[in-house]
């Protein structure tokens, strides 16, 4: 599936979530109207998402944090799987684009792009769930029920790659971001 079908999906099931995506997921998340409110762009950090995210869930555990990463961001910081398990954080929910290659810098396959297996990582790091979805259909069936478990859970979306580039943002700047948001949570 398209990452933009996989993100249009998502934004219909994201309710009062707040959400962080990165990379190349931003421009695509941009254009679906569940971006404009309770979110912050991980821009120009790969592997900082899934970070930003369990701090966001553990500051507020009474709202769900759906961070939507990257493979390759995940890859960058492997070890954040482990670290979300040790806070084990009930409101955060973990999805993961997974289309196996560096898309930003030129669709350079990732290490290990045909057998890493996302869902079993996290599960071996101690996520309460995880679970692989490659249809559309599926995805928009299984969605609800997904997050309304006790997380952490990942979510991995199998996508196709699309043409490499630079990632887009509406909010460029984190300061503006994190501003932005701020005023949303507490405002």
């Amino acid at each position: 599936m398209k990452r933009a079908e996989a993100l249009d999906i998502l934004a219909a099931a994201k309710g009062e979530a707040v959400t962080v995506a990165t990379m190349r997921a931003v421009a695509d998340w941009h254009r679906t109207p569940a971006a404009s409110e309770r979110h912050l762009d991980a821009v120009g950090c790969m592997g900082a998402a899934a970070p930003l995210g369990l701090g966001l869930a553990l500051a507020q555990p009474d709202r769900q944090v759906i961070v939507i990463d990257g493979d390759g961001s995940l890859l960058m910081q492997l070890g954040v799987l482990a670290t979300i398990s040790g806070a084990a954080p009930q409101n955060l929910y973990h999805v993961v684009l997974v289309n196996r290659v560096y898309e930003t810098s030129g669709n350079q396959p990732i290490p290990g792009s045909e057998r890493v297996d996302f869902p079993a990582l996290a599960l071996a790091a101690g996520y309460r769930g995880a679970e692989s979805l490659a249809d559309a259909a599926v995805l928009a069936e299984r969605l609800p029920g997904l997050l309304a478990q006790p997380g952490p859970t990942l979510i991995a979306i199998e996508t196709d790659a699309e043409e490499a580039g630079t990632p887009g943002s509406a909010v460029s700047r984190p300061a503006d971001a994190a501003g932005l948001l701020r005023s949303q949570l507490v405002g």
